[in-house]
């Protein structure tokens, strides 16, 4: 095939997933999607095959890639429908993590609807009937982390199913009408997406669309090809661990054991801790946006986000162990603590493979603060769930950049001015925590310092990582400061949940990233 009307087509398969997210950003209500953006845009082929992803969250990103063949095969595809789901074991992530899939059919030579694909949008709900607010709570069982939606018809021949969304929204009145709001948007990103990739389409006919479609795949596995090929031949293991799970289990052991030959990996979690009480662990879709993201970030910035990228990766886990875990496991924590500590372990791994190739460890948390409170006689209900950056690890040719998203999330911060707006807080310092790096030839980056005051009661829940164990250095540089959790200056546990009254103080203070080299 022509390569100047493959790239073309890259670009525009591509395009059509920036547009859904920025549709999606534009019409949304909450702050959580329309100010922070967290939320994931992606085309599928008809086997639920990875076509085109826009540059939005990794997480979110690579499960869907390894979920989506399943999700596939378990729901009837009609034209006009779409599917809404948040079942980590059906193919989500945690809960508040909602999925929004609408199938593409395209009238064929046989002279029927033929599928040609999906466009899907993941978006992070604020308030997901969880046990407390935010929907991000210190939970043992996934009973108590909200509402589970399994696969479910949401718009059926181009018509939204008003029962299906009042339920899973709570209704258009109220703070709930956030969640209608968020969840029409997420729709609409769907249509435009349908209407985007008919165009892209029609321009053409069904089978040249599929046959550019194998062609981006082998493209895809080309580049992926020779980049791993670079790779050195050999086998490659690394153990790092999760503070706590918040359930009184401590030092939870992460492995894994990446064997790469020439230029195909495997990689294997055996050894990995069994799942936990707590909500650390996570299905193996979530582990895989791990290490796909890690291995994507050691290709060309060209290289497609399609199926044939990933196709020379393959990866394995214990049923039942932290990072395949079965139901009704608890994972709130999982999809954004795990999956960071994942990367981790992936680049210790690669590391004694590629040394100058590899940062050291970042601040290894995403920092999660959610809080909130039901309504009474005089306040509305209100739930506020943030990521809070860090510092970034330092590598082989200059330091870590400092106060920044790192590997799985990739979403912005909430505006102070949109924070104070919404929410009853005021922000009393947003700062970096200078001196939080750790030192080397190249120092990590310093994390970030975040304090809030209550204007009134609310419930507080802090799911956080690398407050007791420090993000490691490499080639002799030193670990970066842990983080810490602090309420009217005293300290608190890295997982827990707390009252708050009017006046009370917090201030999450983030960890740094590792430095490089000997000093």
């Amino acid at each position: 095939m022509n390569p100047i009307a493959l790239g073309i087509f890259v670009n525009r398969i591509e395009s059509i997933c920036d547009e859904m997210g920025a549709v999606l950003r534009r019409a949304a209500f909450s702050p959580n999607i329309k100010d922070r953006m967290d939320f994931s845009c992606a085309i599928f082929d008809p086997k639920g095959g990875l076509c085109a992803q826009a540059a939005h969250i990794p997480v979110h990103l690579g499960s869907m890639a390894y979920a989506m063949t399943d999700i596939v095969k378990s729901v009837q595809w009609k034209p006009g429908d779409m599917v809404v789901l948040n079942d980590p074991y059906l193919g989500g992530t945690h809960l508040p993590d909602v999925t929004v899939i609408a199938p593409m059919f395209m009238y064929g030579s046989c002279g029927k609807d033929v599928l040609v694909g999906f466009v899907v949008n993941r978006a992070h709900h604020a308030n997901i009937g969880a046990t407390s607010p935010g929907s991000m709570p210190l939970s043992r069982s996934l009973e108590e982390e909200g509402m589970i939606i399994p696969p479910t018809l949401l718009v059926r021949n181009e018509v939204i199913l008003q029962d299906v969304l009042h339920r899973i929204s709570g209704g258009e009145k109220g703070i709930q009408g956030q969640s209608y709001g968020d969840f029409s948007a997420q729709i609409s990103a769907n249509k435009v997406g349908c209407q985007r990739l008919r165009a892209l389409i029609s321009a053409n006919d069904t089978e040249h669309y599929f046959q550019f479609l194998s062609e981006l795949n082998a493209y895809g596995a080309r580049l992926a090809k020779s980049a791993l090929s670079d790779l050195p031949n050999g086998c490659y293991q690394f153990d790092d661990y999760l503070d706590d799970d918040g359930a009184g289990q401590n030092n939870i052991k992460i492995t894994a054991s990446i064997t790469i030959d020439n230029g195909s990996v495997d990689v294997d979690f055996s050894g990995t801790h069994s799942q936990v009480m707590g909500n650390v662990n996570c299905p193996l879709s979530v582990a895989a946006a791990a290490v796909f993201y890690v291995f994507r970030c050691l290709m060309p910035s060209h290289t497609p986000g399609c199926a044939g990228t990933f196709s020379a990766i393959t990866l394995r886990a214990n049923k039942g162990c932290l990072l395949d875990a079965e139901r009704p496991a608890a994972v709130a924590a999982g999809n954004v603590e795990t999956s960071t500590r994942v990367v981790d372990v992936v680049l210790g791994a690669l590391a004694q493979a590629i040394p100058h190739r590899i940062p050291a460890a970042s601040h290894g948390s995403m920092n999660n603060v959610a809080m909130g409170a039901e309504a009474t006689n005089d306040s509305k209900r209100w739930d506020y769930y943030e990521t809070i950056g860090g510092g970034m690890g330092a590598h082989a040719k200059a330091d870590g950049l400092a106060a920044v998203q790192t590997h799985m999330t990739n979403t912005l911060n909430t505006p102070i001015e949109s924070l104070e707006s919404h929410y009853p807080l005021r922000v009393l310092a947003y700062r970096i925590r200078e001196n939080s790096g750790g030192e080397g030839q190249h120092f990590g980056g310093n994390g970030l310092e975040r304090c809030v005051q209550f204007l009134q009661p609310a419930i507080v829940t802090l799911l956080t990582e690398r407050r007791n164990r420090s993000p490691w250095g490499l080639a002799g540089g030193m670990g970066g400061a842990v983080g810490e959790n602090l309420l009217n200056d005293q300290l608190l546990p890295a997982k827990t949940v707390f009252d708050v009254v009017q006046g009370d103080e917090l201030c999450i203070k983030t960890p740094g990233g590792g430095g490089w080299g000997r000093v």
